[in-house]
């Protein structure tokens, strides 16, 4: 089955930052689903008369599914389900009136436009089993209470934000411990969970009317965690979004916290708080902990090798008179310590990934060192690269750092200046990349296949057997060279 990315790749025009929200969105979901006692679907359209694709699916944790089936790669035009149309062009939510059947199972159907930037990107249907009888209760009712207010940030473009970044795979769900302030902070509902999870911290009496904030800094055992949680529920009042806090408390319980702002059309409703009592799972994971250490000291010392090497190219350099040799020893070191500085990335890296922007700033000013002063050279870089895996770190930063010195060392003669430009356009499912310059252009009767360079084989070798990508050289008018690089970001191995 294909991911989210490669669908949206394939069947919409969305931009990568429309693209990215929606990962946010699927990042967030289970929460709704599991506040909502619903389905969710993600549907998304590719052109005005185009029927609605279904691209991701999420099920309830708290409730049983309206949708046993899997719907990803579905379709519904206006006349199955009018409530997607009427929604992303109204936008605002959009409800059923009537229970509508499906694989002989009632459901209430309802449309939710996901808004960026004032645009409707995509629109989730939030689908409840009628089914199963349902006796309302007070945690019904705060569940379902939230869960409006996000749908309706979520039309409103205020939910979910890009930071401060959160590992929602590890945060708090609905079902660790729930609990719902008031607009001033005071407790309005908590969870068992939530109750259970304050008691083991030390609290001696229920939650019911306190003020979250201080009875929570009070039980913290460390005092700047204690007000970094306090400062996080408080925040969330004001409207500001929490990451995910990790706290131990004096009676040695570790609990994380997170908070999520309730502003529906912009008016305080108070906040959220998801509590989750983490003490076992904390003595677990230290042994994870240790693994990821080695790892990132496994690429701290691959990285103090490959600087010895690099080292000691250098020292050869200056000791060899013959052009050609200095040249090849420079491109080396060159090359070395491009690898080198990628596993010095990953080795302050949590995740195996690399800002490929903040890499990029270090190793490009390398680049044209070893070509000579006579060349005057000026790189100018626009767009963005983004994070990138550590499998294509290495291989794309190699490939990057060869084309723009073969730029410099081909492009100008000795003597001239000149500009090279690298500009890059990240989307759902490609990273493109063009570098050009205003040199004197390909020689005639060039053809890449054919080129006996070693900088542009070693680019040929990187991009289609490790990027599994695609490479272009042509002239620039009015004159100089680009080249094009298209790699997809998640390549089939």
């Amino acid at each position: 089955m294909s991911t989210l990315s490669d669908l949206l790749a394939e069947h919409t025009g969305l931009s990568g930052k429309a693209a990215n929200h929606l990962q946010t969105v699927v990042a967030e979901w289970q929460l709704l689903a599991d506040l909502s006692f619903a389905d969710f679907l993600m549907w998304v359209r590719g052109g005005e008369d185009e029927d609605y694709l279904c691209v991701a699916q999420a099920r309830p944790t708290t409730a049983p599914t309206a949708h046993p089936e899997d719907v990803v790669g579905c379709r519904m035009n206006a006349t199955e389900h009018p409530q997607l149309y009427r929604a992303a062009r109204d936008i605002r939510i959009c409800r059923e009136e009537d229970p509508h059947w499906h694989l002989d199972v009632p459901m209430r159907r309802e449309a939710i436009p996901v808004a960026l930037d004032d645009e409707v990107i995509a629109v989730l249907s939030r689908e409840t089993n009628l089914a199963a009888a349902r006796v309302p209760s007070p945690l019904e009712i705060a569940y379902l209470g939230g869960a409006a207010d996000l749908c309706q940030m979520i039309a409103d473009g205020t939910f979910p934000t890009p930071s401060p970044a959160t590992d929602v795979h590890t945060s708090p769900r609905v079902g660790d411990g729930f609990i719902r302030l008031d607009s001033t902070g005071a407790v309005a509902f908590a969870s068992p969970n939530a109750l259970s999870a304050y008691h083991r911290m030390g609290l001696a009496s229920d939650l019911g009317n306190e003020r979250l904030a201080p009875v929570t800094r009070s039980l913290i055992a460390d005092p700047f965690d204690a007000t970094e949680v306090a400062h996080c529920i408080l925040g969330a009042l004001e409207g500001r979004p929490g990451a995910r806090i990790e706290a131990e408390s004096r009676r040695g319980a570790s609990v994380l916290f997170r908070a999520l702002p309730l502003r529906p059309k912009g008016k305080p409703a108070g906040a959220l708080v998801l509590v989750r009592d983490v003490t076992e799972v904390k003595r677990r994971d230290r042994a994870l902990l240790s693994k990821d250490a080695t790892i990132r000291e496994i690429h701290h010392r691959v990285k103090n090798n490959l600087q010895t090497v690099a080292a000691l190219l250098r020292l050869q350099f200056r000791r060899t008179g013959n052009p050609e040799a200095r040249e090849a020893l420079g491109e080396s070191v060159r090359r070395v310590a491009s690898i080198a500085m990628v596993h010095e990335a990953l080795s302050i890296s949590v995740d195996e990934s690399v800002d490929l922007d903040e890499l990029l700033g270090k190793v490009l000013p390398m680049v044209g060192e070893m070509t000579g002063s006579e060349r005057q050279v000026r790189l100018e870089t626009s767009g963005t690269f983004g994070v990138v895996s550590a499998a294509l770190a290495t291989p794309l930063v190699m490939v990057l750092t060869e084309l723009v010195q073969n730029a410099h060392q081909h492009a100008y003669s000795d003597g001239l200046r000149g500009q090279v430009s690298l500009r890059a356009e990240r989307s759902a499912k490609w990273l493109d990349v063009v570098i050009s310059d205003d040199g004197k252009g390909l020689p005639s009767g060039f053809s890449l296949e054919r080129t006996e360079g070693l900088g542009l084989q070693i680019v040929r070798t990187l991009v289609e057997s490790e990027l599994r990508g695609s490479l272009s050289l042509r002239p620039r008018r009015p004159q100089g060279t680009e080249a094009e690089l298209r790699i997809p970001l998640n390549p089939v191995r």
